[in-house]
């Protein structure tokens, strides 16, 4: 069905230009899918994260502010998402060329192009159900992968770590590595947010990685590990905004959305959709 067309009301989708060669905002599609430990159609989910950004204004109510005030581009997909050694020479191009980059998963295995993209320096955050410390490589793998390629453990924090989502043997690697973790139980949006960059102050530059099955099942029917008890739609895009508004906070992804199992309304990539938005209402306020 055709989506209304009126000139004073501009779609978000239609916000990003394409073939520019440099701006304040940019996504990138990464839909990696093939190493995933659950089988899944994850590559198709970067095109409906653009659709649903169709959905949506350019106008943040709460922030006052205008979009468009950003330049933004759409640079498209990389050429092969599952290949982390060649998305991550891809990502270090299009991360000279935008202020902020958001990539557009896929599953979390992308994690770790988007991260290594940006050094060895770099601090990172993770909203996530999951410690991903997995052996192998997998979208339950990055964050071991990170820290064994030499990102410091003092240099990740992990927030909305849920119970029964993982291990003992994974949460004790997590805990050696001296990785920071704030569990579902004691999140808080706000203080949440302000934790996990105090604890990196040291850092110059900040990756979050916005997991989805850190909230509950029922906001994020896509994301194959999503649990009853995670946290909520609003709570996410609070502290999407929270660490957003963190000028050190360039690189962004928001994976596991296999679009292919949404709900009929697609209320997964719609709250995808929904984070991109946030992030660039914060950098409006930033930049």
């Amino acid at each position: 069905m055709a989506l209304h067309n009126d000139p004073n009301w501009l779609r978000a989708g239609n916000w990003f230009a394409k073939g520019v060669s440099s701006c304040d905002f940019a996504i990138v599609g990464v839909g990696a899918s093939k190493s995933a430990l659950t089988p899944n159609q994850a590559q198709q989910s970067p095109n409906s994260i653009r659709e649903a950004l169709m959905r949506y204004s350019t106008f943040h109510a709460t922030k006052n502010v205008e979009l468009t005030n950003l330049s933004a581009s759409d640079f498209g997909d990389v050429a092969d998402p599952d290949d982390q050694t060649k998305t991550i020479s891809e990502l270090i191009t299009m991360f000279a060329k935008a202020k902020t980059l958001v990539l557009l998963g896929g599953d979390n295995s992308i994690t770790y192009s988007g991260v290594s993209a940006l050094g060895k320096d770099v601090g990172v955050i993770t909203l996530d159900a999951h410690h991903d410390v997995r052996d192998g490589v997998s979208n339950g793998s990055p964050i071991r992968q990170l820290v064994e390629s030499g990102v410091p453990g003092k240099n990740i924090v992990q927030i909305g770590i849920n119970d029964f989502a993982n291990s003992k043997f994974y949460a004790d690697r997590v805990r050696d590595y001296g990785i920071q973790v704030i569990s579902r139980s004691d999140f808080d949006a706000k203080q949440s947010a302000k934790f996990a960059l105090e604890k990196l102050a040291h850092c110059q530059k900040i990756y979050l990685d916005i997991d989805l099955d850190v909230c509950d099942r029922s906001f994020v029917p896509a994301a194959p590990a999503a649990m009853p008890g995670g946290i909520s739609a609003s709570e996410l895009r609070e502290i999407v905004g929270e660490i957003a508004m963190d000028k050190r906070v360039i690189g962004f992804d928001i994976t596991e959305i296999d679009s292919s199992i949404d709900a009929p309304d697609q209320r997964t990539s719609r709250l995808a959709a929904l984070c991109v938005l946030e992030i660039a209402a914060s950098k409006c306020l930033v930049y």
